[in-house]
């Protein structure tokens, strides 16, 4: 979730100032965009998975921090929630046969991180979100230790002035079955930590930023189709990706009268596409009031007169508090500095397999459409591309989604035709190899042939369960014990049994 930030308290001077450097740094990245010093490697493929933390009884077990000291590596971290770890990898080329040694190096660190985890009487649950997770979780006891986590909570519910309502209208479990309901009010957000996701990053040249971000937000509908995987929330049927509507409520700071006033939301899709990266950093700093004003006292032009590296310290803090659906990213590294598009519509899981599937399709459908000669962005509205990915968040594989030349069509039929072909381009154009691609692209395939991902997969084993006789809590833990029997065989979800 970003930076550390000491246990405080933020005056009215202290966000004044704030702004101010916002915006010195954000004159400082106008510069250094002018200037094209902007590091540019070659492709690379970088990731974080959040995972949650489950005991013997498939309940939430509040421990990653018994957890974190039991598996000893610097690649876990904490997460917002005591029920939440996060792994970070670091970039590899996407280029030749790295995808597949990626799998085979995540499933042994998952493994071992797992096997320590269970010496602390836990175990790892990569889920959208963890189906057995309900409102007494919801308490500010469970906040992670780190201070940042509480503070950002005390801003949010400041900036509201009053608790967070999560509603949502989800679907009948099976056909002639009620349709289900969450109507709840929470004083923490920690709903929030329920929202595991796969985070995907890919360094940009700068003047490509925009056809980029264009693209991935062209494509998040279909993304989540394809992948959703958090069907169950609080106990109740829900969206097939409930974790997109439910980070989008849990991290509200406006009130009702403000959302009547049409003020943005700081989980937020856009509103237009762009022509540069600078238009997003711009919006941030214009739309959104600061959540967390830490300022730091390095001036942005004078370390670059002096021929060094800014930081842009507010710049960063701010932009890790607008919960962008694609985020631009400025970071240093290595004696120098970059950019960075991170893709964050994507649940953890169900498997290794399928993360590293989604990530592919990904990374190929990107660039195709990034490099065609007729951008895709202007084909479609703004708002089309917004309304399809809550569509694939309501109604999964099985949605209706719009697409330029095709109108409205199904995401199996619009991938199986027209859009594995441009991913498969995609991943030629970056050098990966035939067996990489033919490997994560057919696992794609077939979830499109079979249509079971991991949100059709849970929601038929919950309906299973309860048609035996099961109750809800019975089929949803029933349903996690066999799933993380399966997450930890390693085999893509379109091969489980229902």
């Amino acid at each position: 979730m970003g930076d550390s930030v000491a246990a405080q308290s933020f005056s009215r001077q202290d966000r004044t100032l704030f702004r101010s450097r916002v915006r010195r740094c954000l004159d400082a990245l106008a510069s250094m965009l002018a200037d094209g010093q902007f590091d540019v490697s070659e492709p690379q493929l970088g990731l974080e998975i959040e995972l949650n933390l489950v005991n013997d009884k498939c309940e939430p077990a509040m421990s990653n921090e018994k957890v974190l000291e039991a598996i000893a590596s610097p690649a876990f971290q904490t997460e917002l929630g005591q029920f939440n770890v996060e792994i970070n990898v670091a970039p590899r080329p996407i280029a030749t046969g790295s995808i597949q040694e990626l799998e085979n190096v995540l499933r042994a660190a998952l493994n071992a991180a797992d096997d320590r985890a269970h010496e602390v009487g836990c175990g790892l649950a990569m889920i959208g979100m963890l189906p057995t997770l309900d409102e007494h979780h919801f308490t500010e006891e469970w906040i992670s230790a780190d201070p940042r986590y509480s503070l950002l909570g005390q801003q949010v519910l400041a900036a509201r002035g009053e608790d967070i309502e999560l509603r949502l209208d989800g679907g009948a479990l099976t056909d002639g079955g009620p349709r289900e309901v969450l109507d709840i009010v929470c004083d923490t957000i920690l709903p929030e930590a329920a929202c595991t996701s796969v985070q995907l990053h890919l360094q940009v040249p700068p003047e490509e930023f925009a056809s980029y971000w264009n693209s991935a937000q062209a494509i998040a509908g279909v993304q989540v189709a394809l992948a959703a995987n958090s069907p169950f929330f609080a106990g109740r049927a829900l969206w097939h990706e409930t974790r997109i509507p439910m980070f989008e409520q849990a991290t509200d700071t406006r009130s009702q009268e403000l959302k009547n006033q049409g003020v943005r939301p700081r989980v937020w899709f856009g509103e237009r596409w762009i022509t540069s990266i600078f238009d997003l950093f711009e919006e941030n700093s214009r739309y959104f009031p600061a959540l967390l004003p830490v300022s730091s006292d390095e001036d942005p032009f004078e370390v670059l007169a002096g021929g060094g590296i800014p930081s842009l310290s507010e710049l960063r803090m701010h932009n890790g508090t607008v919960y962008r659906w694609n985020r631009p990213i400025y970071d240093t590294q290595d004696g120098g500095y970059h950019l960075r598009l991170e893709n964050r519509v994507l649940p953890a899981g169900p498997s290794i397999a399928d993360v590293l599937a989604d990530a592919a399709f990904y990374y190929g459908l990107v660039r195709s459409l990034a490099e065609a000669d007729r951008p895709l962005w202007t084909q479609m509205t703004f708002d089309a591309a917004e309304e399809n990915l809550h569509s694939a968040a309501r109604d999964g594989i099985e949605s209706r989604l719009y697409w330029p030349g095709v109108g409205w069509v199904g995401p199996r039929e619009l991938v199986l035709r027209r859009l594995l072909p441009l991913a498969a381009e995609g991943l030629d154009a970056y050098g990966a190899t035939s067996e990489v691609r033919d490997r994560y692209l057919g696992i794609i395939e077939q979830r499109c042939l079979t249509g079971r991902n991991g949100a059709t997969w849970q929601r038929s084993h919950v309906a299973a369960r309860e048609a035996a006789g099961e109750s809800r809590s019975q089929a949803l833990h029933g349903m996690l014990a066999d799933y993380l029997e399966r997450m930890h065989s390693g085999e893509p979800v379109h091969t489980w049994e229902p």
